[in-house]
């Protein structure tokens, strides 16, 4: 409890406001005042807008990217190319790829990386889909674009292996990037070099 504040109300607020990450109970104290300070629509706004997000939004069911619609707008846009597909960890990966304006195909967002120490196995992630994907439509082209740490290495090994039997090409970013760096943390510049001088991954896994 926050001893210094006589208020449930508040202390609900701020322990439901910690729950996010990086807020810490101090910080969760911090912006309920704040709120308290502002005025009363402000405080509804913030919190309608959240509420119409988490109702609203939903995974596209052809890339698991974030969508209003069935199929997310990316998808959905005849402009891109249909034929090579970017394979990303998470949503946050397809707002940082596509501010490069170096990718013009589409996406699929895995939803995380194999990790055994945390529990995540393959069958955690939309790698199943992904190899469906290539199957099925007419892909040529699969990029492999997770961040270069471990976690990130072990599922790029693990999908290529799952695709090896199709005919379809395996790239992967350029090695510009630091290893071990998060992509979202990459500059967009060292990104977009990264996208635009992709390697085979064939290649790369031959020679480590």
């Amino acid at each position: 409890m926050i001893q210094s504040v006589n208020s449930s109300l508040l202390e609900n607020a701020v322990s439901e406001l910690s729950k996010l990450p990086g807020i810490g109970r101090k910080t969760a104290l911090r912006l309920a005042l704040h709120l308290l300070r502002r005025e009363p629509q402000e405080a509804v706004a913030l919190g309608e807008a959240i509420i119409k997000m988490r109702q609203n939004i939903c995974y596209c069911r052809r890339c698991h990217n974030i969508s209003e619609q069935e199929v997310c707008p990316i998808c959905s846009d005849s402009r891109r190319d249909e034929k090579t597909v970017c394979v990303v960890e998470n949503v946050k990966d397809v707002i940082t790829i596509e501010s490069t304006h170096q990718h013009h195909g589409l996406y699929h967002v895995l939803g995380g990386v194999i990790s055994p120490l945390d529990g995540i196995g393959p069958s955690d992630l939309e790698i199943a889909s992904l190899v469906k994907r290539v199957s099925e439509e007419d892909i040529k082209e699969v990029i492999l674009a997770l961040s270069p740490t471990i976690e990130g290495d072990t599922t790029n090994f693990y999908i290529y292996r799952k695709l090896s039997e199709l005919p379809v090409k395996v790239t992967m970013l350029a090695r510009g990037l630091s290893i071990g760096n998060e992509l979202e943390y990459t500059d967009e510049l060292t990104l977009g070099k990264s996208i635009q001088n992709r390697v085979l991954f064939s290649d790369t896994y031959h020679k480590s």
